[in-house]
């Protein structure tokens, strides 16, 4: 039984929690495939509609933003695949690699088993915890930088796939650099992948050589004027934009106040996570597939994302002491990400105080 497995966390009803929400971890297969399927086929349908419309006519431009906010909802699914029971979803994950992770640079592999060390209590918050940094301890201008590096990782991540990796396999040294360096999806540029972190993508060689494949067949046909130039500019545009809701997100996802040195106790760990149920029909647009309730996610990571919401609802309405459960809650994305600018103004001043004390 779930109660005998999860103990009593002090200061939260964890056993509690559980009990009520545990008919909700079981994936439906079906809500999967529809709703990748329709936003994927969305998505693209935008993206040409884009690439074929006269310059900034309206067509154009709402072709853009229709294609970003469907690509984008149909690329986070990779944060599934990552928590999705070991060997399921097997065609899932080839069409989803097809259709999204390989046109973007981000094949699954680049988030299977790199993610799930974010999860384990001993690593979550510490140094080795390649999502997580403490902004709220540092000055401002780090969240910055942050998210006008989304300018350069398509970039980076084309150069990672169709240059490096050829190269990397005539170079061995350069193999092992890559693998560690530049094959995760991380936050942390100072995280070294470890050898054997792998979960269900045994097969990231194939990925990465699609990748691989993809983009240099694109970028010769764009060479050969067989496509446009235009291709690749609104290719790295809609990238970007994605990348920077992503990075908003992300910022929002966590309060990020431990400086990695000590790690957290459990209730430290989940009041460091935040829910944003915020308006059903704006806040899935910049935190899709369930990243709004992403406290409740890092409560039960195995909990599939559609019943997410349902979770939230009856952990709100049922537990017997919701108040720690409340403290997680923030109105919206700007009122969480002026919360943790504001920590790390004061965090700055404060340091800064001390320096010159």
């Amino acid at each position: 039984m779930i109660e005998e497995k999860i103990p009593y966390v002090k200061e939260f009803p964890l056993r509690e929690a559980h009990h009520l929400v545990r008919d909700l971890m079981t994936p439906n297969p079906w809500i999967y495939w529809a709703d990748f399927l329709f936003h994927i086929a969305l998505g693209w349908a935008a993206f040409f509609t884009a690439l074929f419309s006269p310059f900034l006519s309206w067509w154009q431009l709402g072709g853009f933003v229709v294609a970003v906010l469907a690509l984008y909802r149909s690329a986070i699914f990779v944060h599934e695949l990552a928590h999705l029971k070991k060997g399921t979803f097997k065609n899932f994950r080839l069409a989803w690699n097809i259709l999204s992770g390989i046109p973007f640079m981000i094949p699954s592999f680049t988030y299977d088993g790199v993610h799930n060390d974010h999860h384990k209590p001993d690593v979550y918050g510490t140094a080795a915890d390649g999502e997580y940094l403490p902004f709220a301890t540092r000055k401002p201008s780090g969240m910055v930088i942050y998210v006008l590096l989304s300018l350069l990782i398509p970039l980076a991540l084309a150069a990672r796939f169709v240059l490096l990796t050829p190269i990397s396999y005539l170079i061995p040294r350069l193999r092992k650099i890559i693998w560690e360096r530049a094959s995760s999806l991380t936050i942390d540029s100072a995280y070294r992948r470890a050898e054997d972190a792998i979960r269900n993508d045994l097969n990231w060689r194939q990925q990465e050589l699609g990748a691989c494949l993809f983009g240099a067949t694109v970028i010769a046909l764009v060479i050969w004027d067989v496509f446009p130039v235009s291709v690749l500019v609104l290719w790295y545009l809609t990238s970007v934009t994605v990348f920077i809701l992503n990075s908003l997100r992300t910022l929002a996802a966590h309060a990020y106040r431990n400086p990695g040195d000590r790690k957290m106790t459990l209730p430290e760990q989940y009041l460091d996570s935040i829910n944003i149920p915020g308006n059903f029909l704006i806040t899935p647009l910049w935190a899709p597939v369930g990243l709004r309730y992403h406290a409740t996610h890092h409560l039960f990571m195995g909990m599939p994302y559609h019943n997410l919401g349902r979770a939230q609802r009856r952990l709100v309405n049922e537990l017997t002491d919701n108040s720690q459960y409340l403290k997680t809650i923030r109105s919206g994305l700007w009122p969480a990400l002026r919360q943790i600018w504001r920590e790390s103004s004061e965090a700055a001043a404060n340091t800064s105080q001390q320096q010159n004390g």
